[in-house]
């Protein structure tokens, strides 16, 4: 199957659906640019010691707390490893898929402060058809699905388990086994980057939809080889019949 490239706000219904089935999807090359900007706006408020909410500083009730420099990869790791609180069975591989490549498309906006090899990282894990484990309960989806996407983001960092090519594994092999490395470490502001978002409840809806859509075309195929079997009349779908009917869709 063949690559997508993700245009943040501009991806087609169609490049959805091929994530969904399994094509590898890229960032458009356009938003490197205004990625390694944010990146860049991040290291500079760190360069002066400006508390900013997120980068150097607790969340929630915490968010007047300052964080040591030397404690913030700390903090993103915690947050991470904090919200990873998932239960219920896998969720299924097309809805993962999904779930990354918008987050890609997201964060390809340029207003997160993540770094491009963060994003390049999830570019790889996707082709290499290594996905984290999501377990399909946990997300209230009020101020994003933060476990759902708390266990991508440990896969990244090489906790928790994966599937490489549809086998579970922990997440140190399956990164080995890939030929892939996971992120020494998340960098200020990312872990919150990455679990701010309803990545897996959008990807739950569009697989949802998508879902329809095949079963309304198994369905129309199904009719029309039953009347064929029973030996029925194609009259009744004369297109004139409907017109006078006015029914819109009935007979599209």
């Amino acid at each position: 199957m063949s690559d997508i490239t993700l245009i943040p706000g501009a991806v087609p219904l169609r490049d959805w659906r091929a994530v969904w089935l399994g094509a590898a999807p890229r960032l458009s090359a356009e938003c490197r640019d205004a990625v390694s900007a944010s990146a860049a706006a991040v290291a500079r408020i760190l360069a002066q010691g400006r508390p900013v909410y997120g980068i150097n500083t607790g969340f929630g009730k915490l968010a007047t707390v300052r964080i040591p420099d030397d404690q913030l990869e700390t903090l993103q790791r915690n947050i991470v490893l904090s919200h990873a609180a998932g239960v219920g069975d896998p969720a299924p591989a097309g809805i993962v898929r999904l779930m990354m490549a918008l987050k890609m498309a997201n964060l390809g906006r340029g207003a997160s402060g993540v770094r491009p090899e963060t994003i390049s990282l999830m570019e790889a894990m996707l082709a290499a058809d290594l996905l984290p484990l999501i377990p399909s309960q946990g997300s209230v989806g009020a101020s994003g699905d933060l476990a759902p996407l708390a266990h991508m983001a440990c896969a990244m960092i090489g906790v928790g388990d994966v599937f490489l090519r549809g086998e579970r594994m922990n997440a140190e092999a399956g990164f080995a086994k890939a030929g892939l490395a996971p992120l020494p470490a998340l960098a200020a502001k990312e872990g919150l980057a990455l679990l701010n978002g309803t990545q897996f409840s959008t990807a739950c809806a569009l697989a949802g939809l998508f879902e329809a859509e095949r079963i309304l075309q198994s369905s129309l195929v199904t009719g029309a080889l039953s009347t064929e079997a029973a030996k029925g009349s194609d009259a009744p779908f004369d297109g004139r019949i409907h017109r006078l009917r006015g029914h819109k869709g009935q007979i599209d």
